[in-house]
């Protein structure tokens, strides 16, 4: 019975109100394809500066990185001041995203956290505009005109109401205020993302060859780029729809292995031992912790048990592991609670206070 750690999304940079911001790996391989691609534009905007627009080209890889941080960040502050854990931020290849949750998540908060994005975009964009206002056309008029245009473009295409985009959760938050159930919502915004993908590849593809026209093959492999993410992550959604209308037809006590209650210090030969699925660990607060590995512990030999506390055959979870319920409840949050985690463990401590019930996600 282990629980692996979770998986780390990159290199750590950095905290916001305490919330770890995280450089994903990937986003080293588009900083190098903007470097690539924007040289040889500064280059002829500024020919003077010759290799030196490569440089400048990395500059705006960067400049694009702190937009997609500041993305992020909304998204953040604003699920923090609405009373969501946030439990992480990543900037990687596709962007980013940002790791919430919260028990009081409705429809109207979710549809604030996921605006809050795109309006720091165009307020981004905005700013550079107006800086761009004092500058003669040069390196830096050219890197606040990328960075404005950049930010407009992503704040703008952002609000299309179809997932993985923000503009999919608005919708998703829409439907599922109209029909009281987020699968529904969250069904129905991977469908119109769907749809946002053919429609994109048609305006590509297919309306220049009607028109009698040829194909611009960089476009066509930037939209291609574009489509199969929009198309991953919508496809994601409606499994994630489907997935959760399931979930909401589940009640926790249908999964959940019985569990009692053991503390740390207590030596492992110490009878009698709990007759319980599962044992959870309690520190000195009562706080449940851990759980015990029950191959570690029918490893300890006869000889040693009585000088082996607990704790040494115990498995640490992660902070937030516990979940309120009660039996007859869904176990929605037990799967969110997992998700954002990345732990296939969670405990469930009942309205009545005590750490009933533990379920893993391979009884799910």
């Amino acid at each position: 019975m282990t629980s692996p750690a979770p998986t780390v999304p990159g290199w750590r940079i950095g905290t916001l109100a305490g919330v770890p911001v995280f450089l994903g790996r990937s986003w080293v391989v588009i900083a190098v394809v903007i470097t690539v691609l924007f040289g040889p534009v500064v280059g002829g905007v500024v020919p003077e500066i010759g290799a030196g627009g490569y440089a400048v080209a990395a500059g705006f890889a960067v400049l694009l990185l702190l937009s997609v941080l500041t993305h992020e960040a909304a998204h953040a502050v604003v699920a923090k001041l609405l009373g969501f854990t946030v439990h992480r931020i990543v900037a990687d290849f596709w962007g980013g995203h940002t790791a919430y949750q919260g028990k009081q998540d409705r429809p109207g908060p979710a549809a604030l956290v996921a605006f809050a994005g795109p309006a720091a975009n165009v307020a981004l964009a905005v700013g550079g505009w107006v800086a761009l206002q004092g500058f003669d056309r040069g390196v830096v008029w050219l890197l606040l005109t990328a960075f404005a245009s950049a930010n407009a473009f992503v704040g703008v295409f952002n609000l299309l109401p179809g997932l993985p985009l923000d503009g999919g959760f608005l919708l998703e938050a829409l439907v599922w205020k109209a029909t009281g159930r987020r699968s529904s919502g969250t069904l129905a915004a991977g469908w119109v993302g769907r749809v946002l993908v053919l429609g994109l590849l048609w305006w590509v593809l297919v309306l220049p060859l009607i028109r009698g026209g040829g194909l611009d093959l960089w476009r066509v492999a930037w939209a291609s780029l574009i489509a199969l993410f929009l198309w991953t992550g919508a496809t994601r959604a409606v499994r994630a729809g489907a997935a959760r209308r399931r979930f909401e037809r589940t009640a926790i006590g249908s999964v959940w292995r019985r569990a009692s209650v053991v503390d740390a210090e207590r030596p492992v030969d110490e009878p009698p031992w709990p007759s319980a699925e599962v044992w959870v660990v309690t520190d000195g607060s009562g706080a449940a912790v851990a759980l015990v590995d029950d191959v570690a512990l029918q490893s300890v030999p006869a000889t040693g048990r009585a000088a082996t506390p607990v704790s040494a055959v115990a498995v640490r979870q992660p902070p937030g592991w516990v979940v309120d319920g009660a039996a007859e409840d869904s176990v929605l949050d037990v799967v969110s609670t997992m998700q954002t985690l990345q732990s296939p463990v969670v405990a469930i401590r009942t309205p009545e206070g005590s750490v009933s019930g533990v379920v893993f996600a391979q009884d799910l």
